[in-house]
């Protein structure tokens, strides 16, 4: 069975709208069904302990305190401190008991009482902390309106007065009030963490975190949706199996093929600006490692850095805390991929047509320079907001909206979106050529829409504000965080390495197509709904464990393939002998296809499987996770791309490809040291004290402060250090090349090797859907 073009993209329209349907009936519901806020919590007496806008206010200190990147709230954030929603329970939990225990049986503490009677408290207060009903008002019962203002000054005294053995700096709150109002928040979602959704036996979070002591363990859906998964994820893989089988795609293939020199493809003045992204990005990529070491050793000595800190008279806690280096690391992280993949968006099209539109080397540069006053004034405005200099509504418009991977302010978010929109549209005039000539589901068509959708999913970013409940806040952040690392990156992914493939001569124009087609109907077919077990303990209601199972389970059924496709790149690399000039690209591209299916693939089917992310949700398994599936795939490709652009900018003769081969071994031998000797050994260890405790205690400072947890945090040292060797490198290498970097030369009118065979091609018959 053949299967065309034109049917793979009826289909990629039907997997879009389903989605699309799905996908907003979800938001609608994240409305209607999610906890609301309630006006006032009341005690027994009816005092009024907070209010709706207490709670609003508590949210908002949350975001501009940047405490997202410090700790998490509902698990989702930093694991340097605690998770907030946990430890705040745990809190109430505890004490309620020594309330009871103190009113039922008169006794000095908890801990003073016989088991039976730990046993007859510990049921009074499992049985108050479930009950209750979120409406105009909420009562709490004495104990429960005890324990309320306990966890209040408890976080006063944390989050005001400091706590330096957590890495807590002075006035890390700026006001006791503002601690309160924190609290207020953090309180909120403690309490809908543990009371009973309506008509349900389990909470709004679906009985998250696991807290025995309140009543919360895993529900039994958890269970059954991981079975399920399990099954589907074999069906899955062999429907996957027939349906790329069926497509009958061609590996690539250099044996006998004339691939063309970087040396003798003619380069436009547009492409020579686009190649400007390559050191920009390079700084920005240095930055961040370095930044990645300071937190990383911040897990050790909490309050500076090797002794130096201390040794200098510097407050490092206070003048660079954790919080403020890991929303840079994240911000970072994402700026310099996304800046590499700018700049290589804008050096193909000239590639692929031999044509440049008027002016385009001047728009390039103002995309440069809105890219520069974005970054600077987007970073500068998270530490100024977040040390509380900007007053006001002011802090989350121009400085910090405090949200992990989203911390910018609102301001730099809006001049990201339309930075993106200005990329979309020189990219489509640099193409326009090939535009005309080719079906709208083409190559050049496939690399806008693929651009394009990065942008349209960031506009999600801006559907709520610091007063939007936070269980709504989370469910639009992760469809821009979630659909676009599972969505727009890996369909932009194989976008961009299918052109690559194209113009090394590897791959037919048309062949190309088809296998991008492909892949874009099986990411769009799992990883857009696959959002959706972000969902499973946030608030939402629990039809989003099956859709979720169902959906992330077959997320890994690309990745395969993307997998697959990267060894027959490497085939066809191997092949072509000595005489490929390439092959240092290759490199990049197989390292991240088999990153891509480690991190993003197994990893990631481990993690997200309904009852182990159930124990698992928020600890170092997700870290190692995450550094392998974003560094390994995407930041692998993004590097091979720069590397790609490199060998066209350098003048004949002077390629020397030393350097970053070095830099590529350093980079991957350090990401699997960190990932598999620091961060996957320490996540196994929290899930132990999870299964043995509760959540709360693999998140705390006891945990962390253990003799082997903090052994493994030394050991991951030499992968960091390799990983910021590699970086400085390639960053030297770069700044190198720019002093060997070739002429521009006048444009032929017949166009370039690589373009006169693109076009040949296209002037074949339509009707030939091979």
């Amino acid at each position: 069975m053949r299967i065309r073009r034109e049917t793979l993209a009826k289909a990629l329209v039907v997997a879009f709208v389903f989605n699309l349907v799905v996908m907003g009936a979800g938001a609608y519901l994240a409305y209607e069904q999610s906890p609301q806020r309630p006006a006032e919590v009341v005690g027994p007496d009816g005092d009024v302990l907070a209010t709706n806008d207490d709670i609003a206010a508590g949210k908002a200190v949350f975001q501009q305190n940047s405490l997202m990147n410090h700790g998490s709230i509902l698990g989702n954030g930093a694991y340097f401190g605690s998770d907030y929603t946990a430890d705040a329970l745990d809190r109430l939990t505890t004490n309620m008991r020594e309330y009871v225990a103190r009113e039922r049986y008169g006794a000095s503490s908890y801990d003073a009482l016989d088991e039976s009677e730990q046993a007859a408290v510990n049921d009074v207060v499992e049985r108050q902390l479930s009950a209750g009903e979120f409406g105009k008002t909420l009562e709490l019962t004495p104990a429960e309106a005890y324990a309320y203002g306990e966890v209040r000054e408890a976080y006063v005294e944390r989050y005001n007065g400091g706590d330096r053995e957590a890495g807590i700096p002075a006035n890390f709150v700026s006001t006791p009030e503002d601690a309160r109002r924190f609290a207020d928040f953090a309180l909120w979602t403690a309490m809908f963490s543990s009371i009973d959704r309506p008509g349900t036996a389990h909470s709004y979070t679906n009985d998250w975190p696991y807290a025995p002591g309140a009543g919360n363990d895993a529900p039994v859906s958890a269970l059954t949706w991981s079975v399920v998964a399990m099954v589907l994820l074999v069906g899955g893989g062999g429907l996957g199996i027939w349906l790329y089988s069926a497509v009958e795609l061609p590996e690539p293939d250099a044996a006998g093929v004339d691939v063309p020199d970087p040396a003798d493809v003619t380069l436009t003045p547009s492409q020579f600006a686009a190649a400007r992204f390559v050191p920009v990005a390079a700084v920005l990529f240095l930055a961040q490692t370095l930044l990645g070491g300071l937190m990383a050793h911040y897990y050790i000595e909490r309050g500076g850095f090797y002794g130096l800190a201390n040794a200098l008279g510097i407050d490092a806690l206070s003048a660079l805390p954790f919080a403020l280096t890991k929303a840079w690391h994240i911000d970072l992280a994402i700026l310099w991929i996304a800046t590499l993949w700018l700049g290589i968006g804008l050096f193909l099209p000239p590639l692929l047509t031999g044509r440049e539109p008027a002016n385009q080397k001047r728009y390039v540069h103002v995309l440069l320079g809105a890219l520069f006053v974005v970054v600077v004034g987007g970073l500068l405005g998270i530490w100024l907001g977040a040390q509380g200099y900007i007053e006001g509504a002011l802090w989350w418009i121009l400085g910090n909206e405090g949200l992990e991977y989203l911390e910018v302010g609102r301001l730099w978010q809006v001049g990201l979106l339309v930075g993106f929109a200005l990329w979309t549209a020189l990219v489509a005039r640099g193409f326009k050529p090939l535009l005309k000539r080719e079906s709208r589901f083409g190559l050049a068509h496939m690399i806008i829409y693929a651009g394009g959708s990065i942008g349209l999913l960031f506009a999600a970013s801006m559907f709520y504000t610091p007063q939007t409940t936070m269980v709504v806040t989370e469910f639009w952040r992760w469809w821009v965080v979630h659909m676009w690392v599972e969505g727009a990156f890996e369909f932009f992914v194989v976008a961009v390495v299918a052109v690559a493939l194209v113009a090394m001569n590897l791959l037919s124009r048309r062949s190309a197509e088809k296998a991008v087609m492909l892949e874009a109907l099986l990411v769009m077919g799992a990883g857009v709904i696959g959002v959706s077990h972000h969902y499973w303990w946030i608030g939402l209601p629990d039809y989003w464990v099956p859709i979720g199972s169902v959906f992330s389970t077959l997320e890994f059924v690309p990745l395969v393939f993307i997998l697959f496709e990267a060894i027959g790149e490497y085939r066809a690399m191997r092949d072509a002998g000595e005489s490929f000039p390439y092959t240092l690209p290759f490199m990049f591209i197989v390292a991240s296809g088999v990153w891509n299916f480690v991190g993003a693939g197994v990893l990631g089917f481990f993690i997200n499987l309904p009852l182990v992310n159930y124990y698992e949700h928020g600890t170092f398994l997700t870290v190692g996770h995450a550094h392998a599936s974003m560094f390994g795939a995407f930041g692998f490709l993004a590097l091979g791309l720069a590397v790609y652009v490199l060998q066209f900018t350098t003048k004949r003769g002077k390629w020397d490809g030393t350097n970053l081969r070095r830099a590529f071994w350093l980079w991957n031998i350090g990401l699997a040291w960190m990932v598999f000797v620091g961060d996957v050994p320490v996540g196994f260890l929290q899930l132990e004290t999870v299964f043995t405790g509760n959540y709360d205690a693999a998140r705390s400072l006891a945990f962390y402060s253990r003799d082997f947890v903090q052994t493994l945090f030394w050991a991951r040292l030499p992968g960091d250090v390799l990983l910021i060797l590699g970086t400085a490198l390639f960053s030297y290498d770069v700044l190198k090349k720019r002093f060997v970097r070739r002429d521009p030369t006048a444009a032929s009118s017949d166009g370039t090797v690589i373009s006169r065979r693109i076009f040949d091609e296209s002037a074949g018959a339509e009707s030939d859907d091979d």
